[in-house]
Protein backbone atom coordinates (compact mmCIF):
# COMPACT_ATOMS: atom_id res chain seq x y z
CA UNK A 1 0.00 0.00 0.00
CA UNK A 2 1.28 3.43 -0.94
CA UNK A 3 1.62 6.05 1.79
CA UNK A 4 -0.98 8.30 0.13
CA UNK A 5 -3.47 5.42 0.18
CA UNK A 6 -3.35 5.32 3.97
CA UNK A 7 -4.18 9.01 4.27
CA UNK A 8 -6.92 8.72 1.65
CA UNK A 9 -8.49 5.79 3.48
CA UNK A 10 -8.56 7.79 6.72
CA UNK A 11 -10.26 10.64 4.88
CA UNK A 12 -12.76 8.21 3.35
CA UNK A 13 -13.64 6.91 6.82
CA UNK A 14 -14.31 10.45 8.04
CA UNK A 15 -16.69 11.17 5.14
CA UNK A 16 -18.44 7.80 5.46
CA UNK A 17 -19.01 8.26 9.19
CA UNK A 18 -20.09 11.89 8.97
CA UNK A 19 -22.13 11.30 5.79
CA UNK A 20 -21.11 14.80 4.81
CA UNK A 21 -18.10 16.28 3.02
CA UNK A 22 -18.63 19.57 4.86
CA UNK A 23 -18.53 18.05 8.37
CA UNK A 24 -15.67 15.68 7.48
CA UNK A 25 -13.59 18.52 6.01
CA UNK A 26 -14.06 20.56 9.18
CA UNK A 27 -13.02 17.57 11.30
CA UNK A 28 -9.93 16.96 9.16
CA UNK A 29 -8.95 20.61 8.87
CA UNK A 30 -9.01 20.71 5.10
CA UNK A 31 -11.21 22.23 2.39
CA UNK A 32 -14.27 20.48 1.02
CA UNK A 33 -12.92 20.65 -2.54
CA UNK A 34 -9.59 19.05 -1.52
CA UNK A 35 -11.40 16.30 0.34
CA UNK A 36 -13.75 15.60 -2.58
CA UNK A 37 -10.81 15.48 -5.02
CA UNK A 38 -8.93 13.06 -2.73
CA UNK A 39 -11.90 10.68 -2.53
CA UNK A 40 -12.34 10.74 -6.31
CA UNK A 41 -8.65 9.84 -6.72
CA UNK A 42 -9.03 6.96 -4.26
CA UNK A 43 -12.07 5.65 -6.15
CA UNK A 44 -10.14 5.90 -9.42
CA UNK A 45 -7.19 3.89 -8.04
CA UNK A 46 -9.48 1.21 -6.60
CA UNK A 47 -11.68 1.13 -9.69
CA UNK A 48 -14.94 1.21 -7.69
CA UNK A 49 -17.30 3.94 -6.50
CA UNK A 50 -17.29 4.20 -2.72
CA UNK A 51 -19.72 7.05 -2.11
CA UNK A 52 -23.00 8.19 -3.60
CA UNK A 53 -23.25 11.97 -3.61
CA UNK A 54 -26.42 14.05 -3.82
CA UNK A 55 -26.98 17.75 -3.24
CA UNK A 56 -28.13 17.06 0.31
CA UNK A 57 -26.37 13.94 1.54
CA UNK A 58 -23.58 11.42 1.12
CA UNK A 59 -24.02 7.68 1.52
CA UNK A 60 -21.81 4.65 1.01
CA UNK A 61 -22.22 2.32 -1.94
CA UNK A 62 -22.19 -1.44 -1.32
CA UNK A 63 -18.42 -1.45 -1.88
CA UNK A 64 -17.98 1.63 0.28
CA UNK A 65 -19.98 0.11 3.14
CA UNK A 66 -17.88 -3.06 2.99
CA UNK A 67 -14.70 -0.99 3.15
CA UNK A 68 -16.08 1.09 6.04
CA UNK A 69 -17.04 -1.97 8.11
CA UNK A 70 -13.67 -3.58 7.43
CA UNK A 71 -11.41 -0.59 8.08
CA UNK A 72 -13.11 1.24 10.94
CA UNK A 73 -12.40 -1.39 13.66
CA UNK A 74 -8.78 -1.73 12.54
CA UNK A 75 -8.11 1.99 12.72
CA UNK A 76 -9.80 2.11 16.13
CA UNK A 77 -7.43 -0.61 17.33
CA UNK A 78 -4.44 1.38 16.04
CA UNK A 79 -5.71 4.52 17.79
CA UNK A 80 -6.19 2.58 21.02
CA UNK A 81 -2.66 1.17 20.86
CA UNK A 82 -1.20 4.63 20.23
CA UNK A 83 -3.20 5.99 23.16
CA UNK A 84 -1.84 3.15 25.29
CA UNK A 85 1.70 4.35 24.68
CA UNK A 86 0.90 7.35 26.85
CA UNK A 87 1.20 4.98 29.81
CA UNK A 88 4.97 5.14 29.38
CA UNK A 89 4.99 8.87 30.12
CA UNK A 90 5.70 10.07 33.64
CA UNK A 91 2.28 11.70 34.05
CA UNK A 92 -1.12 11.09 32.40
CA UNK A 93 -1.70 13.38 29.45
CA UNK A 94 -3.84 13.79 26.37
CA UNK A 95 -7.38 14.85 25.50
CA UNK A 96 -10.51 13.17 26.85
CA UNK A 97 -13.76 13.97 25.01
CA UNK A 98 -17.04 13.35 26.84
CA UNK A 99 -20.66 13.76 25.74
CA UNK A 100 -23.26 14.29 28.44
CA UNK A 101 -26.50 16.07 29.31
CA UNK A 102 -26.59 19.57 30.78
CA UNK A 103 -27.94 18.16 34.06
CA UNK A 104 -25.08 15.65 34.37
CA UNK A 105 -22.53 18.31 33.47
CA UNK A 106 -23.68 20.99 35.92
CA UNK A 107 -24.78 18.86 38.84
CA UNK A 108 -22.28 16.02 38.85
CA UNK A 109 -19.43 15.83 36.34
CA UNK A 110 -17.99 19.33 36.43
CA UNK A 111 -18.06 19.63 40.27
CA UNK A 112 -16.14 16.34 40.51
CA UNK A 113 -13.62 17.22 37.81
CA UNK A 114 -13.02 20.65 39.29
CA UNK A 115 -11.61 18.94 42.37
CA UNK A 116 -8.81 17.09 40.59
CA UNK A 117 -7.85 18.67 37.25
CA UNK A 118 -5.31 21.05 38.78
CA UNK A 119 -3.26 17.97 39.72
CA UNK A 120 -3.10 16.85 36.07
CA UNK A 121 -2.13 19.88 33.95
CA UNK A 122 -1.33 17.68 30.93
CA UNK A 123 -4.88 16.31 30.70
CA UNK A 124 -7.27 18.24 28.47
CA UNK A 125 -11.01 17.61 28.86
CA UNK A 126 -13.60 18.48 26.22
CA UNK A 127 -17.19 18.37 27.52
CA UNK A 128 -19.99 18.38 24.92
CA UNK A 129 -23.34 19.09 26.54
CA UNK A 130 -26.54 18.00 24.78
CA UNK A 131 -29.55 15.85 25.54
CA UNK A 132 -29.22 13.53 22.55
CA UNK A 133 -27.85 10.00 22.45
CA UNK A 134 -24.53 10.29 20.66
CA UNK A 135 -22.75 7.39 18.98
CA UNK A 136 -19.47 7.77 20.86
CA UNK A 137 -17.57 5.41 18.55
CA UNK A 138 -18.57 7.05 15.27
CA UNK A 139 -18.23 10.58 16.66
CA UNK A 140 -14.89 9.81 18.33
CA UNK A 141 -15.82 10.53 21.91
CA UNK A 142 -13.77 8.72 24.52
CA UNK A 143 -16.80 8.20 26.74
CA UNK A 144 -20.35 9.34 27.39
CA UNK A 145 -22.50 9.97 30.44
CA UNK A 146 -26.13 8.82 30.49
CA UNK A 147 -28.62 7.13 32.82
CA UNK A 148 -27.73 3.52 33.48
CA UNK A 149 -30.86 2.23 31.74
CA UNK A 150 -29.88 4.07 28.55
CA UNK A 151 -26.39 2.57 28.17
CA UNK A 152 -25.96 -0.09 25.47
CA UNK A 153 -25.15 -3.57 26.73
CA UNK A 154 -21.91 -3.78 24.72
CA UNK A 155 -20.41 -0.83 26.61
CA UNK A 156 -18.46 -0.80 29.85
CA UNK A 157 -20.48 1.28 32.33
CA UNK A 158 -19.22 2.84 35.57
CA UNK A 159 -21.73 4.36 37.99
CA UNK A 160 -20.82 7.97 38.74
CA UNK A 161 -23.87 9.18 40.68
CA UNK A 162 -26.73 8.04 42.94
CA UNK A 163 -30.25 7.24 41.83
CA UNK A 164 -32.47 10.28 41.32
CA UNK A 165 -35.91 11.13 40.02
CA UNK A 166 -37.85 13.73 38.10
CA UNK A 167 -40.44 15.87 39.88
CA UNK A 168 -43.46 17.54 38.33
CA UNK A 169 -43.62 21.14 39.56
CA UNK A 170 -45.71 24.24 38.95
CA UNK A 171 -46.03 27.72 40.43
CA UNK A 172 -48.64 28.44 43.13
CA UNK A 173 -50.28 30.92 40.74
CA UNK A 174 -50.66 28.27 38.03
CA UNK A 175 -52.11 25.75 40.51
CA UNK A 176 -54.56 28.35 41.83
CA UNK A 177 -55.76 28.99 38.30
CA UNK A 178 -55.72 25.48 36.77
CA UNK A 179 -55.88 23.12 39.75
CA UNK A 180 -53.76 20.09 40.71
CA UNK A 181 -53.50 16.99 38.48
CA UNK A 182 -54.29 13.91 40.57
CA UNK A 183 -53.18 11.29 38.02
CA UNK A 184 -50.73 11.41 35.10
CA UNK A 185 -53.67 11.24 32.68
CA UNK A 186 -54.93 14.56 34.10
CA UNK A 187 -51.89 16.26 32.53
CA UNK A 188 -53.62 16.09 29.15
CA UNK A 189 -55.86 18.92 30.35
CA UNK A 190 -52.96 21.04 31.63
CA UNK A 191 -50.34 23.32 30.12
CA UNK A 192 -47.02 21.47 30.30
CA UNK A 193 -43.49 22.63 29.49
CA UNK A 194 -41.98 20.14 27.08
CA UNK A 195 -38.45 18.79 26.72
CA UNK A 196 -37.32 18.09 23.15
CA UNK A 197 -35.04 15.07 22.68
CA UNK A 198 -33.04 15.38 19.48
CA UNK A 199 -32.10 11.70 19.29
CA UNK A 200 -35.73 10.58 19.01
CA UNK A 201 -36.82 13.53 16.88
CA UNK A 202 -39.60 14.57 19.23
CA UNK A 203 -40.67 15.46 22.73
CA UNK A 204 -39.97 13.42 25.85
CA UNK A 205 -42.97 11.36 26.93
CA UNK A 206 -43.30 11.88 30.67
CA UNK A 207 -42.78 8.59 32.52
CA UNK A 208 -44.62 7.76 35.73
CA UNK A 209 -44.96 4.68 37.91
CA UNK A 210 -47.04 3.71 40.94
CA UNK A 211 -47.72 0.31 42.53
CA UNK A 212 -46.04 -1.43 39.61
CA UNK A 213 -48.12 0.40 37.01
CA UNK A 214 -46.15 2.33 34.41
CA UNK A 215 -47.70 5.25 32.53
CA UNK A 216 -46.31 7.41 29.70
CA UNK A 217 -48.00 10.70 28.89
CA UNK A 218 -47.44 12.92 25.86
CA UNK A 219 -48.05 16.40 27.18
CA UNK A 220 -48.66 19.68 25.40
CA UNK A 221 -48.21 23.37 26.10
CA UNK A 222 -46.98 26.70 24.79
CA UNK A 223 -43.28 26.16 25.52
CA UNK A 224 -40.60 23.55 24.90
CA UNK A 225 -36.89 23.59 25.69
CA UNK A 226 -33.87 21.30 25.50
CA UNK A 227 -32.48 22.37 28.87
CA UNK A 228 -33.90 21.79 32.35
CA UNK A 229 -32.96 25.19 33.79
CA UNK A 230 -35.09 27.03 31.23
CA UNK A 231 -38.01 24.72 31.99
CA UNK A 232 -37.75 25.54 35.69
CA UNK A 233 -37.68 29.28 35.05
CA UNK A 234 -40.78 28.99 32.84
CA UNK A 235 -42.58 26.99 35.54
CA UNK A 236 -41.76 29.62 38.17
CA UNK A 237 -43.20 32.27 35.84
CA UNK A 238 -46.48 30.34 35.65
CA UNK A 239 -46.29 28.94 32.11
CA UNK A 240 -47.25 25.44 33.17
CA UNK A 241 -46.05 22.22 34.75
CA UNK A 242 -42.44 21.11 34.26
CA UNK A 243 -41.00 17.63 34.83
CA UNK A 244 -37.39 18.17 35.85
CA UNK A 245 -34.55 16.65 37.91
CA UNK A 246 -35.26 16.75 41.63
CA UNK A 247 -31.98 18.35 42.71
CA UNK A 248 -32.55 21.36 40.43
CA UNK A 249 -35.84 22.34 42.11
CA UNK A 250 -34.95 21.85 45.78
CA UNK A 251 -34.35 25.57 46.33
CA UNK A 252 -37.48 26.95 44.54
CA UNK A 253 -39.59 24.30 46.29
CA UNK A 254 -38.12 25.26 49.67
CA UNK A 255 -38.91 28.97 49.22
CA UNK A 256 -42.38 28.33 47.82
CA UNK A 257 -41.75 29.49 44.25
CA UNK A 258 -42.81 26.03 43.07
CA UNK A 259 -45.06 23.26 44.35
CA UNK A 260 -44.69 19.56 43.57
CA UNK A 261 -47.52 17.57 42.01
CA UNK A 262 -47.91 13.83 41.31
CA UNK A 263 -45.01 13.12 43.69
CA UNK A 264 -46.28 9.61 44.44
CA UNK A 265 -46.07 8.83 40.71
CA UNK A 266 -42.41 9.82 40.26
CA UNK A 267 -40.10 6.75 40.02
CA UNK A 268 -36.33 6.81 40.62
CA UNK A 269 -33.86 6.40 37.75
CA UNK A 270 -30.75 4.24 37.91
CA UNK A 271 -28.36 7.19 38.20
CA UNK A 272 -25.74 8.47 35.80
CA UNK A 273 -23.11 6.12 34.40
CA UNK A 274 -19.97 6.86 32.41
CA UNK A 275 -19.67 4.43 29.51
CA UNK A 276 -17.06 3.62 26.87
CA UNK A 277 -16.42 0.83 24.30
CA UNK A 278 -15.42 -2.48 25.82
CA UNK A 279 -12.85 -3.21 23.11
CA UNK A 280 -10.99 0.07 23.55
CA UNK A 281 -7.88 0.11 25.75
CA UNK A 282 -8.32 2.81 28.35
CA UNK A 283 -5.78 5.61 28.19
CA UNK A 284 -4.18 6.82 31.44
CA UNK A 285 -5.95 10.17 31.02
CA UNK A 286 -9.36 8.50 30.73
CA UNK A 287 -8.49 6.30 33.72
CA UNK A 288 -7.94 9.45 35.80
CA UNK A 289 -11.33 10.82 34.71
CA UNK A 290 -13.11 7.54 35.47
CA UNK A 291 -11.69 7.38 38.98
CA UNK A 292 -12.52 11.05 39.62
CA UNK A 293 -16.15 10.51 38.58
CA UNK A 294 -16.70 7.06 40.13
CA UNK A 295 -19.65 7.01 42.55
CA UNK A 296 -18.68 6.36 46.14
CA UNK A 297 -21.74 5.93 48.39
CA UNK A 298 -21.46 7.99 51.55
CA UNK A 299 -19.01 10.50 50.08
CA UNK A 300 -19.73 14.23 50.32
CA UNK A 301 -21.88 15.66 47.49
CA UNK A 302 -19.76 17.00 44.62
CA UNK A 303 -20.82 20.59 45.37
CA UNK A 304 -19.53 20.44 48.93
CA UNK A 305 -15.87 21.19 48.15
CA UNK A 306 -16.78 23.98 45.74
CA UNK A 307 -18.93 25.75 48.30
CA UNK A 308 -16.30 25.74 51.03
Amino acid sequence: MQREDMKDLIWFLEVAKARSFTRAAAQLGTSQSTLSHTIRQLEARLGVRLLTRTTRSVSTTEAGERLLQSLAPRFEEIEAELAGLVAYRDTPSGTVRLTLSDHALQGLVWPKLARILARYPDIRVELYSDNGMRNIVEERFDAGVRLGESVDKDMIAVRIGPDWRLRAVASPAYIAQRGIPLTPQDLVGHLCINMRQVSWGGFYSWEFEKDGREVRVRVDGQLSFNTSLAQIDAAIRGYGIAYVPEDLVEEPLARGALRAVLDDWSPPFSGYHLYYPSRRQMSPALAVIVEALRHRPGAAPPHADLAS
